[in-house]
Parts: structure tokens; sequence; C-alpha cells
């Protein structure tokens, strides 16, 4: 099943700049993707399209039946609720423990607070931060404060996962352990669509890999097909 269908779709800039070319991309329900390419390839563009922070100028994407670029704003929320994303510099309340961090994407729904506590605390035991609910993001490590970033993406249940550079602050042993975390997520079913630089853990991670270059879609990896490239 088609989660994600991006048909000829263009983006250019109100500056001239145009980021995307005529790309085409299909993604099917509980896949994992990687997508790279060189800085200024349009990766971030793309991803930004798929929950709707940016809109396409011409062509279709569809996200789970949505139509991206014909959502009204007011209607943009639900697309969003569809999609969890988790980006390189966490973006954690400071003042907010880690459990009131990933609680707070629930409360703004007006979700019960005995509902809330159970699916917060099933998130943080799922990346490995039950004993840790309580602690402020100042008093956990950077792998930590990601978990955090992650459950919170998470906790409401999203059908697709996207990951912006989520280890581009971490060491490589930490970045192998949230790629573990992400792993375990998507084979819950949570569709995920990553964004890296790392090529170390394309390579192990044996994924389907996207690769873009001047904004077009020019190598599609099935799983384990990817070796060794660089990006």
């Amino acid at each position: 099943m088609d989660l994600i269908r991006i048909k000829d779709v263009k983006k250019t800039y109100k500056t001239g700049t145009t980021a995307i070319y005529d790309l085409d991309l299909t993604i099917k329900k509980g896949e994992f993707v990687f997508i790279i390419g060189a800085t200024g390839c349009g990766k971030s563009t793309l991803i930004k399209m798929l929950y709707r922070e940016e809109k396409p100028s011409s062509g279709k994407i569809l996200v789970g039946g949505l139509d991206v670029g014909k959502i009204k704003n007011r209607k943009v929320y639900k697309l969003r609720r569809k999609i969890g994303v988790v980006f390189q510099n966490y973006q954690l309340l400071p003042n907010a423990t880690a459990y009131e961090n990933v609680a707070f994407a629930l409360e703004v729904l007006g979700m019960p607070k005995d509902e809330i506590h159970s699916k917060v605390m099933k998130v943080l035991d799922l990346v490995g931060l039950k004993s840790k609910a309580k602690q402020y993001p100042r008093h956990l490590s950077g792998g930590e404060q990601q978990r955090v970033a992650i459950a919170r993406a998470i906790v409401n249940g999203p059908k697709i996962l996207i990951c912006d550079e989520p280890t581009g602050n971490l060491d490589p042993k930490t970045s192998m352990e949230i790629m573990e975390v992400l792993e375990a997520i998507n084979e819950l079913g949570t569709t995920i669509i990553m964004v890296t630089h790392d090529i170390d853990i394309v390579n192990k991670m044996k994924k389907r890999v996207v690769k873009l270059d001047s904004g077009r879609v020019v190598k599609d990896y099935k799983e384990g097909e990817y070796n060794n490239e660089s990006i």
C-alpha cells in the first residue's frame, strides 16, 4: 500500500530558486527509507513539503490519502496528526522534564490525564528512558535528549516518522543506539523517512536508500542494494 505518493513535483521559492524538479517518489506503508544527497540537493525541501511546512509549486503530494498541496492552513493539523518529526537539535522544552516534554504533545489535544500517563510511560519505555522520566534535558546526554524527542514524536501513534539528521550532533556509538530505537519503532509498523549525511549509518542499516541530486531522484536502492557509495 502506497502511504506517500509524489508525482511530478516542483518547488520554486519566491527568490526564484528551484529546489525540487519533476520529482517522483512512492513510499509504502511500513518502509524505512533514507534520503541522501549533497548539501543543496533538495532533501530538506522534500521533507518540509511532506509535513506541509512548504507547499509544492506544482505536481501532487499525497500523504495518507491527503493532498498536501490542497490542504487549507486551518486543516493542516489533520495531516500532522499522521506525522511525527524529529530534528537534529532535539527542540525540547528546557524547563520541562522528559515526561512533561512528551506529555505536552498529548495535552494540546485535550487528552485525559490518565490516558496521557499511560501513553507517555509506554513510549519512554520503548526508547529506554522510563527510569529518567523526571529528569530535565540539562541532566540528560545528547543521545537521551534525542530519545525524548523521538518519544514525543511518536506518542500520538503517527503513521509516519520523519527524521531530519537525528544523529547529526551525536557520536558514532550513540548514533547507532538511536538507529536501534528507530528500527524498533519501524518494526512496530511506523513508516520512517530519515534524511542523513552519515554514510556509515546508511551502510550499516541496509534499508532502502533514495539519492537526490539537483532536486531529482537519481538513484533508488532497494533494501540491501546500497553499498558504501559516497553521498
